[in-house]
């Protein structure tokens, strides 16, 4: 946001152009000094507010917020006020008399407030400027854009029509609020259009002011920009601005970089003073934490004792992100010196004890959900997981009945991104979700279903709950997002489940092709989940439902991918392929890396006949590191294989971490759904988990050799 706020200042001297009826109660508002005062207005004259009055009053309750210093904590006051709901309501239903200024300036103010993306003001805001795009000149494209960035639509078909818009207009723009529509749309350009920005951007560079500049390489950072021409001028502009940004801006500026990987010693010699000596001097937390994570990202991060001290006088005021950021800092300080053996590193796990210590202090004395969620949703990395992660599902555990249709989403995506299963938080949700189905946006509901996909857990009545969750989506299938109804479809038919009007939706020619053009848009990881997804979708609509006459069309696709593919085998599968050769009687009885019909591969796999005897497989063994030939008949017919009467394939799976929830040894939803395929190929699937591989139980080799005689034959020692 402070990139927003940057390059789209709305200042108080916007209402200074106003028609002479507007004129006196936007003067009274302006004299306002509090939310209070500006909500008294409000009620007094709701019936007349004119939709200019609505945008003031919206500014200046934004100018209010942005004097606070509990950020949050004030937003939601306003925003749960009666009269910020009366204003709410009055813009909704003026969004198509206002003017295109008036329109998208209350977007981006009704966003400061935390309005959500989902919200029906945004929504119906978002909506009449889409039927405006034509008509926005390159500022008012800029302004939008952001806005729509702000919501993380980079990939929308929206931002795309944008982006089609000012490629038409890209030779007519001269002057810097190019640097707007630069910063965002350059990361959902193409490589041509990509180019084009970058060239642009550089005959401007020297008009650029500081704040500009910074925004500018906030964007190449998205872009991941290799113009060494482009980055080195901007790198300057920055640097002759260096002494005037903030420590929040310092930090922007390093992570940039750093990751663009630019070299200039100067630079970072001036940068790390400027951090040193701000740390010095800082007495806010949030602050501190800032310039210890941007010092520790420099190369040969340091700190000396006056700053490990400031770093320990202000952890029992952090909250859970400060907390968070210092021990990420510290964490990467004893990488960096884990070869030496001086008192440095001492301190520094000292450190992580005392942080340790104020997390799981904080978590104990939380009695506000919706405040605990504010802390928790940013925080990733090995020591909350390690440290404090545990302590927080019990948090949630205690806070759990203040789970309602307005947070159950924000739950849900934390139980998905820890991969920790909760069964009464689950539970709870799933119970939420029957209860106050109405009011919860349908955008919602695949953070929803995700924890239940992912962990592989179906909550009592489940089917009630999957099914209101479907038919609660119905009616926006031809409006919702490609990327979310694949995501979607793929999450439900993990847990088995496979709505019809959903998979009728997707598998069309109209939207194959609509999501083909999006996929032109996004980087090349997130294109490329987007197929794997769709593929993995198509394949459990061919095998599990056939009824469905959906055809299977990702026969080249898979080629492509396991063309790429080096087939490389870790520790543990080379043991188990050695062993296994010699618990069925050489190399010619097993085979590994084998890809299935329908493309799944399996580490191993061997046959045994009628009597359970291992049949050899002949000269058609392959060499690792290849690709697998398919030695079925066909790749994609289940029937035909030609085994000898009686005779079973075997599939033998190693399963490391990954396959199961972190918390307890419960396999997770795409494991659990790759042994149903297998099994519906005709394979007995037999899956050996890491934690019984690497057990004492198994620390020898014979143990292991009779684990698998065990696993294939129902025999123990030979």
């Amino acid at each position: 946001m402070l990139r927003l706020r940057a390059v789209c200042p709305f200042s108080w001297r916007a209402f200074q152009f106003r028609s002479c009826s507007c004129k006196p109660l936007i003067t009274e508002m302006i004299k306002c000094t509090d939310e209070g005062q500006i909500f008294d207005l409000i009620q007094k004259s709701k019936a007349i507010l004119s939709e200019k009055q609505v945008e003031c009053a919206f500014n200046i309750l934004w100018q209010f917020q942005k004097q606070k210093t509990s950020f949050l904590k004030n937003v939601e006051c306003v925003r749960d006020h009666p009269q910020f709901i009366t204003l709410h309501n009055l813009a909704t239903s003026q969004t198509e008399f206002m003017n295109d200024d008036t329109l998208v300036n209350v977007l981006y103010l009704t966003q400061q407030c935390a309005t959500e993306t989902h919200d029906l003001l945004v929504e119906a805001l978002v909506t009449e400027a889409w039927r405006r795009l034509e008509r926005f000149d390159i500022n008012m494209l800029s302004k939008f854009s952001f806005c729509l960035a702000n919501q993380h639509l980079y990939f929308s078909p929206l931002m795309g029509k944008i982006a089609d818009i000012v490629h038409r207009k890209l030779e007519t723009i001269e002057d810097l609020s190019f640097v707007k529509l630069f910063v965002a749309l350059g990361p959902m350009a193409g490589p041509e259009e990509k180019e084009q920005l970058k060239s642009t951007i550089l005959l401007m560079s020297e008009e650029l002011t500081s704040q500009q500049a910074l925004a500018v390489m906030g964007a190449m950072e998205e872009m991941e920009s290799r113009n060494s021409h482009l980055n080195k001028k901007i790198a300057s502009i920055l640097h002759k601005h260096l002494d005037n940004y903030k420590p929040i801006e310092l930090l922007k500026i390093t992570r940039a970089l750093i990751f663009l990987h630019f070299q200039n010693k100067e630079l970072f010699v001036k940068l790390r003073e400027l951090l040193h000596s701000y740390l010095k001097i800082s007495v806010i937390p949030s602050e501190i934490s800032i310039l210890v994570y941007a010092l520790s990202i420099l190369p040969s991060p340091y700190l000396d004792e006056v700053e490990v001290s400031r770093i320990e006088a202000v952890l029992p005021q952090c909250d859970l992100t400060d907390l968070n950021s210092f021990a990420t800092s510290v964490l990467r300080w004893i990488h960096y010196d884990r070869t030496y053996l001086d008192n440095t590193t001492g301190k520094q796990l000292k450190l992580l004890q005392k942080l340790d210590h104020y997390g799981l202090q904080r978590l104990q004395k939380c009695t506000n959900l919706n405040l605990l969620w504010e802390e928790l949703k940013s925080l990733k990395g090995d020591w909350f997981a390690e440290s404090l992660l545990e302590e927080t599902v019990a948090t949630l555990h205690r806070l759990m009945d203040e789970i309602n249709y307005k947070n159950v989403a924000e739950i849900a995506s934390f139980l998905s991104r820890t991969n920790y299963l909760s069964t009464l938080l689950l539970d709870r949700i799933a119970s939420v979700v029957l209860q106050q189905t109405e009011k919860i946006h349908p955008f919602a509901i695949l953070p929803i279903i995700l924890p239940f996909s992912i962990l592989n857990y179906d909550p009592p009545q489940s089917d009630e709950f999957f099914g209101i969750c479907v038919q609660h989506l119905n009616s926006y299938l031809s409006v919702l997002d490609p990327l979310m109804l694949v995501f979607l479809g793929f999450s439900l038919a993990t847990l088995e489940y496979f709505p019809e009007d959903l998979l009728q939706a997707i598998f069309n020619i109209k939207f194959l092709a609509k999501m083909d053009s999006q996929l032109e848009l996004l980087c090349s990881s997130l294109s490329m989940r987007v197929q794997l997804r769709l593929m993995e979708l198509n394949r459990a609509v061919c095998l599990e439902c056939p009824e469905y006459q959906i055809p299977w069309f990702h026969d080249r696709f898979c080629q492509q991918q396991y063309n790429k593919d080096t087939g490389s085998m870790n520790g543990a599968q080379q043991q188990i392929y050695k062993m296994l050769a010699e618990v069925l009687g050489g190399t010619n009885y097993v085979k590994a890396s084998v890809l299935t019909p329908y493309y799944h591969k399996i580490d191993f796999e061997c046959i045994l006949d009628k009597r359970k005897k291992p049949l050899p497989y002949g000269s058609n063994s392959i060499t690792l590191g290849k690709l697998p030939e398919m030695h079925w008949e066909s790749n994609t017919q289940i029937t035909g294989s030609t085994l000898p009467p009686g005779a079973e394939r075997i599939a033998l799976e190693f399963l490391d971490s990954r396959a199961f929830c972190r918390n307890i040894p419960h396999l997770k939803g795409k494991s659990a759904m790759k042994k149903r395929h297998l099994e519906i190929l005709g394979y007995r699937v037999i899956q050996i988990p890491h934690f019984e591989w690497n057990s004492m139980a198994l620390s020898t080799k014979e143990a292991r050799m009779d684990y698998l005689r065990e696993c294939i034959f129902g025999e123990g020692k030979s």
